[in-house]
């Protein structure tokens, strides 16, 4: 079980980095939607990595924190409004963040994002400043299949 005091100190680690260029690819599920998942180094070598998530079709995006003991720690969703367990509802922009009462379940609407669903480049960036990870590489545009709004 994760802890909040360890959860806080990944959160907190500078020395996060992925390295090399992204790229995103077609949904096993077939959907329209592109993913990837990268692997999160850091000099404490947490058990984490990234994963993505861009559907142009439901207009959503999502960038996760994922730990392989604990399962998603730390999360931006664009686009799909969020139900907390308390009954307040958060808006179409919010963020997860673990806790040992609700573990990813609570979310809050995050003032530092400013960019669309529809720009997922430019919204990686923010994610990765605020979440104080380094990628040392690129994140390829999604390519985006004929006939979907972007």
């Amino acid at each position: 079980m994760l802890t909040q005091q360890e959860f806080e100190t990944i959160l907190a680690d500078e020395s996060k980095r992925i390295e090399g260029d992204l790229d995103w690819r077609e949904d096993p599920e077939h959907s329209p939607a592109r993913e990837f998942r990268a692997e999160l180094r850091s000099d404490a070598g947490w058990p984490v990595y990234v994963v993505a998530r861009f559907n142009p079709y439901a207009g959503t995006l999502t960038y996760a924190l994922i730990h392989r003991g604990a399962g998603r720690i730390y999360g931006l969703d664009l686009g799909a409004d969020h139900h907390n367990p308390t009954c307040q509802r958060v808006g179409e922009k919010h963020k997860h963040r673990w806790s040992e009462a609700f573990r990813d379940k609570e979310a809050y609407g995050p003032p530092d994002i400013s960019e669309p669903w529809s720009e997922p480049v430019r919204v990686w960036r923010q994610f990765c400043a605020e979440a104080k990870i380094t990628h040392a590489g690129a994140l390829i545009a999604p390519t985006i299949q004929d006939g979907l709004p972007l």
